[in-house]
């Protein structure tokens, strides 16, 4: 599981930071991107996601921001809590104070992190993108979709198997009932269709093992 490149963090520090050289704190969201209950919620999750992040950085009205809280969105992580997003939005707070960034700037982060928390594209002008590239998962190829899925099981290895089952159903059946997936056209035309077919794939297993 490699680390995202530290350059391109280094990079973006030096775009909005008045203090600091931002090692530090890309060394703590190593850090914590690394612990051992995480399964999917990694670095190789925050490498994929800042892939998804290059071809949609000319649709992005914010592009620091945007990928500012592709790195902090996951920063805190723990499957038995109910409060990650917005923990994780206040570690960013504090990094981003501590640097001198602007206060807009700041906002923003914070608005794009919490975003993830129900996939709400309406908490940012960049939420559309930040949500969408959260879920860009869901339309990968079957074997990684497949991967994902096993990872997220692993995450939630301490709720039983049938608790587990009704609750992931609930969870997909509601994305599969949303008149669209992503919110942008960029990502609807990516992987709207790949991901309902693993969506339904996913949700037949859980009901018929």
């Amino acid at each position: 599981m490699a680390a995202p490149n530290q350059q391109r963090w280094l990079e973006l520090w030096r775009r909005i930071a008045s203090h600091g050289d931002g090692r530090a704190t890309y060394t703590e969201l190593v850090t914590r991107y690394a612990e051992p209950q995480r399964h999917y919620h990694n670095l190789t999750h925050i490498s994929e996601c800042l892939a998804e992040l290059d071809p949609a950085l000319q649709q992005s009205a914010d592009p620091p921001a945007l990928e500012m809280a592709l790195w902090f969105h996951d920063a805190i992580y723990d499957p038995r809590a109910k409060d990650n997003e917005e923990e994780s939005a206040r570690l960013a707070e504090k990094h981003l104070l501590t640097a001198g960034a602007p206060t807009g700037f700041i906002e923003s982060v914070r608005a794009l992190v919490l975003a993830t928390r129900h996939h709400d594209p309406s908490l940012h002008r960049d939420a559309p993108i930040m949500v969408d590239i959260d879920l860009s998962i869901l339309g990968k190829p079957r074997g990684r979709f497949d991967e994902y899925e096993r990872q997220i099981r692993h995450e939630y290895d301490w709720v039983p198997e049938p608790a587990f089952r009704t609750g992931r159903s609930a969870i997909l059946q509601a994305f599969l009932a949303r008149p669209h997936l992503y919110a942008t056209d960029l990502f609807r035309d990516k992987y709207e269709v790949l991901a309902r077919e693993n969506l339904a794939h996913s949700l037949h297993a859980l009901r018929d093992p």
